[in-house]
């Protein structure tokens, strides 16, 4: 039999004996609770969080009407497994989760996680097109499921020891700065990426053996990277050409994060199928798979399936978030906050010559840091993480190189919460 101790001298070397290594932590802190963009240690101790869970938490903490949903559903039904039994929750939230997405995209198929959705978005494609093939994107980060995996190329040493991965999957670049010659702008490396994806049409693989294209409409983890508008069309209009189904991974993208629905809507694109997550369900485990009717048709019955997917306390939950999405117009207040943060942050960009790039939209953030003083970008990135945290500043990092900071405030930020934190940032920064 063994004993635990008090909450508040447990540190994470407590958790070693009993927890798989296999999840890296980017910060040693035990959380006890939290409050809108606060969270609390153990020890007392209040955090700005600026992770919010990597983008789940659009309200910020414990929401009071997503938490009064979350209750009010438990006391009448947790699960009886969505494959036996439906739920009014679940059919609410696919109606609503209708009138939000772009285009025909009606049908929703819940999961758990986004690598769950990841993994049913391409046995989607391969079922609606009989074509074996993805074509993915470096940088990108799609999961850690085996298929999720697969299409990601954000870090190589994510794939360590897991090969072979499955089969039929190819690379090409997504038009980010250290992807693309040196000197392009926008325009051109939105040119040239589509140009290499009709090289891998010539020599590599037949665009009529391609399911899908599997694309982030802004990159997540590979640094929060902005495409040109051109870019996404021009896949839609390759996509169109050749009968290959374009798929937008908005998991962290989605649900008002860039200042409006989903970020694919800043370039007018509509793709076949969509993943969501993240914030879909209030900081409970949900994910969806969208696609049009005509599509998920093709998706007989038994061809896939989920214990927990559609659970009804999250679908109660991703009703609440919706309904505080429009009382509170979020998505708008994303794009005018976004707009005051990303403006404060060039500033600061001018102030601190170490900051190499200001990216993003809406409240989808993030700085690049240059080498400086024999100091490269990872070094400043390890150094101001660290020294934030200290201070009471939470912060993820992204990027291939680990030398940028992305900001996940929540969506309903005031310009007030934005400079608390950022008064700390900047403090943090002068010491570098």
């Amino acid at each position: 039999m063994t004993t635990t101790k008090a909450d508040e001298t447990i540190s994470l070397k407590d958790y070693e004996a009993y927890l798989s290594p296999a999840v890296a932590k980017s910060t040693d802190l035990v959380v006890d609770h939290a409050s809108g963009q606060y969270l609390w240690d153990v020890n007392g101790k209040r955090y700005i969080d600026w992770v919010q869970g990597i983008a789940v938490n659009a309200l910020g903490h414990v929401y009071p009407s997503v938490v009064n949903a979350a209750k009010q559903q438990i006391e009448k039904l947790m699960t009886a497994s969505f494959n036996v039994v439906s739920y009014p929750s679940t059919l609410k939230l696919a109606m609503r989760i209708a009138q939000i997405t772009p285009g025909n995209l009606n049908t929703v198929m819940f999961s758990n996680g986004g690598a769950e959705a990841t993994d049913g978005a391409i046995k989607l494609a391969r079922v609606a097109t009989g074509r074996p093939a993805v074509i993915a994107f470096k940088g990108s980060f799609h999961g850690r499921t085996m298929g999720a995996i697969s299409i990601t190329a954000s870090n190589a040493a994510y794939r360590k020891g897991l090969e072979p991965m499955m089969g039929g999957v190819y690379f090409a670049p997504y038009p980010s700065r250290d992807l693309c010659p040196e000197g392009y702008d926008s325009k051109q490396r939105a040119d040239w990426c589509l140009g290499e994806i009709k090289k891998l049409f010539k020599y590599v693989v037949l665009p009529q053996e391609v399911a899908c294209f599997y694309v982030e409409p802004l990159q997540g983890e590979g640094g929060y990277v902005v495409p040109d508008p051109s870019f996404l069309k021009g896949l839609r209009a390759l996509a169109d050409e050749y009968g290959i189904m374009l798929i937008f991974d908005e998991i962290q993208s989605g649900y008002g994060r860039t200042g409006k629905m989903f970020a694919g809507e800043h370039a007018g694109v509509i793709p076949d199928i969509m993943t969501l997550g993240k914030a879909i369900a209030g900081g409970l485990a949900m994910s969806a798979v969208v696609s049009t009717p005509e599509i998920m048709e093709k998706w007989r019955p038994g061809m896939h399936g989920t214990t927990f997917g559609a659970n009804p306390v999250a679908s109660a939950t991703g009703l609440a978030v919706l309904d505080e999405f429009e009382k509170q117009h979020i998505v708008e207040n994303s794009a005018t906050v976004g707009a005051f943060f990303k403006s404060k942050l060039v500033e600061l960009q001018a102030k601190f010559p170490f900051i190499a790039d200001v990216r993003g939209l809406g409240m989808m953030l993030a700085i690049e840091f240059g080498t400086v003083k024999g100091k490269t970008g990872a070094d400043i990135f390890t150094e101001v993480s660290a020294k934030a945290l200290e201070k009471g500043l939470l912060l993820l990092g992204c990027g291939a190189d680990h030398d940028a900071i992305r900001f996940a405030a929540p969506l309903n930020s005031t310009q007030e919460d934005i400079e608390e934190g950022l008064a700390i940032f900047e403090e943090v920064l002068a010491t570098v």
